[in-house]
């Protein structure tokens, strides 16, 4: 339609496309503009032209959620293949399940305790560290009051370090929140009923949900805030909210990733993923691609070898690095956004927020709700922000 709403949305990631394609299937043109060469954001994948593994580009992702609305959403666009994420912990030179479940537990103590009595050992472990009248202050106060110094140390001390580059009790205690811990031969990494990996990968996935005659894609299109050329009725925009204020305040701090890739015949590993706990080893995990592609054959293997630091002017923002006790900065961003009166700040970057697929995309659907019942009652669309 001529007259339909039009939309500008930055980013083609899956918060971006989902929000998309909920608006065009409404009636509304929308205009999407990726910077980058491809769609997908962060959860690109992409064949590795010398085994064709599909690689996930940015790190390894795994779509799960309790949500049927969220997943049956994505099966309108891809075939989603069962999987469930397993992965290891190198603590010195033993491998152990990760998270923390009772093999490892067990494993780690050297005992063959049952569930009770191993709950009642790691909060003896714990006991010590757990304050009668306040709670956890920081990551490391929250690690130790919850499994006790010697699991802390071995499992999340070192890796903590070479993720965030600071000391964990710099970290807010939020983070070791969603470090899962159980008391039973558990391995799945997730625990939400629907898990799986899109067939055929996430880039293709988001290209597919993009597929629509009201969304027209621009690849390779910056966008500036401050372009009096753009035409807009509202904005969508998720990509780094510093960005869009042209860092204004100082840029936001975030950690950024490299990965060397390595190539060979057959499995390396034996899962998809490995975390290195220790310290002195300079990387944090090693991913084996083709674990996530059950629906393929390869002879082939490819692992990539993941390494953290300090995002640079650059460098891809992948980690927003929350520091205790320090949201001057951040605090002066959130109050710029919630000035702007046609803007919506979505997605991890968006929003400055650690957050998983299904959340992104759950905000996504929330904020094309909101917008379609604004415009069906005959007013401007709200902005839509999540505080950080």
């Amino acid at each position: 339609m001529q007259d339909a709403p039009k939309f500008l949305i930055v980013g083609a990631g899956l918060t971006g496309a989902v929000l998309a394609r909920t608006l065009a299937e409404a009636g509304c043109r929308c205009e999407v503009w990726e910077e980058g060469a491809e769609v997908g954001g962060h959860c690109a994948t992409v064949r590795d032209a010398d085994t064709g593994i599909l690689l996930h580009k940015h790190g390894p992702h795994t779509l799960h959620t309790d949500d049927e609305t969220i997943w049956n959403f994505i099966e309108k666009f891809a075939e989603i293949y069962p999987y469930r994420h397993l992965k290891r912990a190198r603590v010195g030179g033993e491998l152990f399940p990760s998270p923390i479940n009772l093999q490892t537990i067990n494993q780690f103590f050297r005992t063959a305790l049952g569930p009770a009595e191993a709950a009642a050992l790691i909060a003896a472990e714990a006991a010590p560290y757990v304050a009668a009248s306040a709670p956890p202050a920081n990551f490391e106060e929250a690690g130790l009051s919850k499994i006790g110094k010697r699991l802390y140390d071995a499992f999340y001390r070192g890796y903590t370090i070479k993720q965030w580059g600071i000391e964990p009790r710099k970290l807010p205690a939020s983070v070791f929140g969603r470090v899962p811990i159980r008391f039973d031969f558990s391995e799945n990494y997730f625990h939400h009923a629907r898990q799986g990996q899109p067939v055929g990968g996430y880039s293709q996935l988001t290209a597919k949900i993009l597929e629509h005659h009201n969304i027209h894609l621009r690849l390779k299109a910056s966008f500036d805030s401050s372009n009096p050329a753009i035409e807009r009725r509202h904005i969508f925009y998720t990509g780094p909210l510093d960005r869009y204020f042209d860092f204004r305040f100082g840029r936001l701090p975030y950690r950024t990733l490299r990965f060397e890739h390595e190539r060979g015949a057959g499995f390396k590993q034996g899962c998809a993923v490995i975390n290195y706990c220790d310290e002195s080893v300079s990387y944090t995990r090693v991913t084996e691609h083709k674990y996530f592609s059950g629906w393929e054959r390869n002879d082939a293997t490819l692992v990539s070898y993941e390494r953290s630091y300090d995002c640079g002017p650059n460098d891809p923002p992948y980690y927003p690095l929350r520091i205790t006790g320090d949201r001057k900065r951040l605090d002066e961003y959130v109050a710029a956004a919630r000035r702007e009166r046609c803007v919506s700040f979505l997605g991890r970057l968006g929003t400055f927020r650690y957050i998983d697929m299904d959340v992104a995309i759950r905000e996504a659907l929330s904020a094309a709700t909101t917008t379609l019942h604004a415009l069906k009652s005959g007013i401007s669309p709200p902005p839509f922000f999540i505080e950080p």
